[in-house]
């Protein structure tokens, strides 16, 4: 499960920070290019897989 997690979350932050990058308009050739809801979209899930990342790299 920890495994899991721990995919999940650098999967999740590698997309978030895609999607922030594209919002603010520094990665261009997409819908998403220059929409700042996708830039709030993007930190969200960034925050959300680094979350799931730091859950799955605890101990316990």
């Amino acid at each position: 499960m920890r495994i899991v997690l721990v995919v999940a979350g650098v999967v999740l932050m590698a997309l978030g920070l895609i999607w922030f990058l594209q919002g603010i308009n520094v990665l261009p050739g997409s819908f998403m290019t220059g929409q700042m809801q996708w830039a709030v979209y993007g930190a969200i899930a960034f925050v959300a897989g680094l979350l799931l990342f730091v859950r799955g790299r605890r101990r316990i």
